[in-house]
């Protein structure tokens, strides 16, 4: 297995045999020379710097029935939401006077939302706020209408893949959403120009260590500037209510994995994380990870955006998140930054003595 870890750190990849290998044969001594070798291997990057992104979750209306989301379409408990511009631009004007420089605005697939109005809404955030960038999570689109964004001024895109292999894929969402066109979407991004996030559930009912292999061998064709990855949790009104969740050591692992396929990656340490393990986003800081996204959304929605059970951070201000985001990275030796926190590029390691962009 170590030597494994050596031919990854030195080639940037391995094959999906070797990949699986890995992954089965992982144990605690393993998963420790990873996260050394992960953790340097960041710090030649981005130093000891944690990257925040003010995250402003606008709308849980969803016209998807994924099967483990609690936002699906077909979820009648689901207490439904949506802000309003004036509500979101609020968001913003909070989240800057706090110190944030990016804002993710996050939703479903909310047919109220039109590509104009989202356009609109890209255009009012980035004419209030031009020194931040805008990253975009609402799925999937087509070509011209991510161009509209991106021309309205939207600096990134965010859209899990989930996962790479294609029955596996099927076996967790509607007939009407394919594979095929969830990752034309990120080739269409990629191409447009976006800083392009995807990523995966570790431990989904019905994965393999295969299946996991093919997620990181999409990660090194499609070399996205960011890569979110975070276990598999149930929400109680979903068919997989009854699955067990993905596991806090099985996720931390890929993360190490990724830091060393993918080096100059921006990398989050997920709320899924700190969900399932009460050190979870610092555990996944010591992994590898380099990014951490704070809720911005008003804290009477919060709780209602349920895409799984037990989230984190749900009572909380944005104040009261920055604070302690802030406190807890200080306390494994990191500290949170306040700038867009941009994808450094692949030939621009820091150097001895200076600071990260």
């Amino acid at each position: 297995m170590r030597t494994l870890l050596d031919k990854l750190e030195r080639e940037g990849t391995l094959t999906g045999a070797e990949f699986a290998a890995l992954i089965r044969g992982r144990d605690e001594a393993l998963a420790r020379e990873l996260f050394r070798r992960a953790d340097v291997r960041r710090r030649e990057y981005y130093g000891a710097d944690v990257y925040i992104r003010g995250l402003i979750e606008f709308t849980n209306y969803c016209k998807n029935d994924c099967l483990y989301c609690g936002i699906r379409r077909s979820n009648r408990n689901a207490r439904r939401y949506r802000l309003s511009r004036e509500e979101i631009l609020a968001c913003c004007r909070e989240g800057y006077a706090l110190g944030y420089r990016t804002f993710v605005l996050q939703g479903g697939e909310d047919p109220w939302y039109t590509p104009e109005r989202v356009e609109e809404l890209v255009r009012a955030v980035k004419a209030a706020h031009p020194d931040c960038a805008l990253t975009l999570s609402v799925g999937e689109q087509p070509r011209k209408v991510y161009q509209a964004w991106f021309d309205a001024g939207a600096d990134r895109y965010l859209l899990r893949h989930e996962t790479a292999n294609d029955d596996h894929y099927r076996s967790l969402h509607p007939a009407e959403m394919s594979p095929e066109n969830r990752k034309r979407c990120l080739w269409d991004l990629k191409d447009i120009g976006y800083q392009v996030g995807c990523g995966f559930m570790v431990g989904s009912p019905g994965q393999t260590p295969e299946h996991l292999a093919e997620d990181l061998l999409f990660l090194r064709a499609l070399e996205p500037d960011m890569v979110g990855i975070g276990p598999f949790i149930p929400q109680h009104d979903t068919p997989l209510r009854y699955q067990p969740a993905g596991t806090l050591e099985l996720t931390l692992f890929l993360l190490g994995l990724i830091r060393l396929m993918l080096p100059d990656v921006l990398l989050p340490a997920t709320t899924a994380l700190g969900t399932i393990h009460p050190r979870g986003r610092e555990l996944g800081i010591q992994a590898g990870a380099n990014v951490c996204m704070p809720n911005l959304s008003p804290a009477e929605v919060r709780e209602k955006y349920a895409l799984y059970d037990n989230k984190i951070c749900t009572g909380d201000e944005a104040a009261q998140c920055r604070r302690c985001l802030e406190a807890r990275m200080a306390s494994i030796g990191y500290r949170v930054v306040v700038h867009r926190g941009d994808h450094i590029g692949k030939n621009k390691k820091i150097s001895e003595g200076e600071a990260p962009r």
